[in-house]
């Protein structure tokens, strides 16, 4: 009965509830739940909530991606942060990542983006860092410098920015990517 009652207990969400449920079984078989234990030591912790790091936090570049990304970033004039804030918003730094609309890689580069920059195997790093790092050093100069509609322009296409008058287009995943890549990128240089 305490097993299948756990278990029911378990099988609720508890989400935003606690961050921990403990309990004991008492003399009389009775058992008691607590999201905290207080001083009573009978009390043994049976669930928690897993703990993330922090959304904002991006964690660095692994050495060897490092590498290709100030390889990419010295050769098209970015900063090294700003590939990196990208790449982890594009594919959570995953050299296989697929998305379900065809854009591969570190960049996700869509086929066609990843021709015009002659990229011939989107999933090998190096190559689809450089592609990546060319299209984005392209759309900031043809956006001016404007980095919040060069970054727009990579998730949504330049044809977008420009036929919604050189704006973020009111596109939901759009609106919420270029604050997510800038938010990253000024961790990454806060660093």
């Amino acid at each position: 009965m305490r097993r299948l009652l756990l278990l029911a207990l378990l099988a609720t969400p508890l989400t935003g509830l606690a961050d921990a449920l403990y309990s004991f079984e008492d003399a009389n078989g009775v058992v008691h739940f607590s999201d905290h234990p207080g001083a009573d030591a009978r009390y043994r912790k049976v669930w928690s909530t897993p703990r993330r790091a922090p959304a904002h936090a991006p964690r660095p570049a692994p050495a060897a991606l490092r590498k290709h990304i100030e390889h990419s970033a010295r050769l098209t004039g970015l900063d090294p942060a700003l590939l990196q804030a990208v790449a982890q918003v594009e594919s959570n730094l995953d050299p296989a990542a697929r998305s379900p609309k065809g854009a591969l890689g570190l960049m996700q580069l869509m086929p066609a983006t990843a021709a015009r920059y002659g990229v011939r195997n989107p999933l090998d790093p190096a190559a689809n860092l450089l592609g990546g790092a060319r299209y984005l050093s392209d759309l900031i100069r043809q956006f001016d410098g404007r980095l919040s509609l060069a970054l727009a322009a990579y998730n949504a296409g330049e044809g977008a920015v420009l036929r919604h008058d050189g704006r973020i287009p009111p596109y939901a995943e759009t609106q919420a990517y270029v604050p997510k890549v800038l938010a990253r990128y000024a961790a990454l240089r806060g660093r």
